[in-house]
């Protein structure tokens, strides 16, 4: 079918129309953003793994936060900022560039002192702004965040302000940045006049245990809100519904297979489902339609979202049997090596331990602390690649030699 109109969104925040599920984590959010507009600050922490749709929820939250709240709200993508000032620049940055907003000429007046160039574009684009303050100036603005944002506020007519911190994985780490959140949140606390400011930081669990580190208190302070795969039901809902919406209808079987490979994981299902339509010739979508896309899906998100050296070696020959044994049955999450050389052939355990040593190196593999000679997957899109792969090795592999044992998956 003809990609330019698949519904699927691979690589990008699903939109509001085709948000599926995370009821609890969105009343929870949005009762944060709806305590912050009756005056209280709130400080949470969304947590899960690559490709579980954090940054689709949040972005959810801020559009509803706009909408039925009267909030303010930015979404801030961090990327490679690495310190306090930074964050800063790229939060002020973002407000002053939230052009099409109802408050957009308010931000524009009350930042006018610190805007260092305004550059027309192409034609049709709009003005491009930067937020200038010096950096000598910066530590001003860190020290005095709390009542800026409150004459922000003030002078926007807005009942409150939402801040979303995305992709935090350098800011993590800045222990100036650790010690102003906490500093920032407790003065705020004490103080008689309560700021509504819901302040949102977005990313994987390492990431909070990093913050953690710097500042033992901070994790204290944050409302935690953890998002977990799909449930195989909420993933065949999902398929069930994006396909019906173009009028497809997907035997329960066909279902029941994408939502296996789907893993709970909404990057997947966006990346399978596209993959899916662009492969299907009509739409009255077979079995083995089904498992095309999902083959290639498989080497698009190997190439997307893993290292590339990860990629490179799963597809190598020397190492594609011992993967079939580790995942082929199911996207398992952990497994013990002695389990796996009890069904390997003699060459393939010369090959075993090079390969575990090499997933490892890649951060592909790790050791599982609670298990003698376990081993585990950092996440669950890293298990469900590998079964994947798995799965299409078993359907190109050479016989077998007669003498070998048994496997699993024979």
């Amino acid at each position: 079918m003809n990609p330019e109109f698949s519904p699927f969104k691979p690589g990008l925040p699903a939109p509001p129309e085709l948000f599926t599920g995370r009821r609890n984590e969105l009343e929870r959010l949005n009762g944060m953003v709806k305590a912050a507009a009756l005056g209280n600050l709130k400080v949470g922490f969304v947590s899960g793994e690559r490709g579980i749709g954090k940054t689709s929820l949040v972005s959810l939250v801020r559009h509803a936060s706009e909408q039925d709240h009267n909030a303010m709200g930015a979404y801030v993508s961090l990327g490679n900022v690495q310190t306090l000032n930074g964050m800063l620049r790229k939060t002020f940055n973002t407000l002053l560039n939230s052009v099409n907003k109802p408050w957009h000429k308010q931000i524009l007046e009350f930042f006018k002192n610190h805007i260092k160039k305004a550059e027309v574009g192409l034609p049709g684009l709009p003005v491009n702004l930067e937020f200038s303050m010096p950096e000598q100036d910066m530590s001003h603005l860190a020290s005095n965040f709390a009542p800026v944002i409150q004459k922000l506020l003030d002078d926007s007519e807005k009942k409150s302000l939402l801040i979303i911190l995305d992709n935090i994985n350098g800011l993590a780490s800045d222990e100036t940045f650790a010690h102003w959140l906490k500093s920032t949140v407790d003065s705020i606390a004490v103080s008689e006049k309560n700021l509504p400011l819901c302040l949102i930081l977005v990313g994987i669990e390492e990431r909070l245990r990093e913050l953690g580190k710097n500042n033992p208190s901070v994790p204290r302070i944050f409302d935690l809100i953890n998002v977990k795969p799909w449930s195989n039901e909420g993933t065949s809902n999902f398929y069930k519904r994006i396909f019906r919406s173009e009028e497809i209808e997907l035997q329960d079987s066909i279902l029941e297979l994408l939502a296996l490979f789907t893993g709970g994981l909404p990057v997947f299902a966006h990346e399978i489902g596209d993959a899916v339509w662009r492969i299907a010739s009509s739409r009255n979508i077979s079995e083995n339609e089904i498992l095309k896309g999902i083959w290639l899906a498989a080497d698009i998100i190997g190439n997307k979202y893993l290292q590339p050296g990860i990629f490179a070696d799963i597809r190598s020959e020397r190492y594609r049997s011992i993967l079939r044994e580790i995942a082929y049955e199911s996207p398992q999450l952990q497994f013990r090596r002695a389990d796996l050389g009890r069904n390997l052939t003699d060459k393939e355990k010369k090959a075993m331990d090079n390969f575990l040593r090499r997933m490892e190196k890649l951060d592909a593999l790790k050791r599982d602390p609670e298990i003698r000679g376990g081993y585990q997957f950092p996440t669950h899109l890293h298990a469900l690649y590998f079964h994947m792969e798995a799965q299409r090795a078993k359907q190109t592999a050479k016989p077998k030699n007669k003498n070998r044992r048994p496997s699993r998956s024979s």
